[in-house]
């Protein structure tokens, strides 16, 4: 019977020590699972802020756009006038 007794309480251990570390395991995928809510959080607030800085980049994009178009616009007409100025002096020397 001593022997019997003895697996009797060796298989009560292993069955304790199971317990303790499946207890262990659900401890474990819980602090996971809080991790990864945490990090999807983080990941939906990332997204949202890389949306609004592309639309930022590009409003940013259009007006230099803009701007650079405004820039050879002014560009041309200044050599218009100054092609202009030029040869009316040369026709005015010529002439005169």
């Amino acid at each position: 019977m001593e022997n019997g007794k003895s697996r009797l309480q060796q298989a009560q251990e292993d069955v304790e020590e199971v317990k303790v570390i499946m207890l262990d395991n659900l401890n474990k995928t819980d602090e996971r699972g809080s991790k990864l809510g945490e990090l999807e959080d983080r990941a939906d607030e990332l997204l949202a802020k890389s949306k609004a800085f592309e639309k930022t980049a590009n409003q940013v994009k259009q007006k230099k756009r803009w701007e650079n178009k405004k820039m050879k616009v002014f560009f041309a007409i200044i050599g218009v006038v100054a092609s202009l100025i030029i040869i009316g002096v040369i026709i005015y020397v010529s002439v005169g």
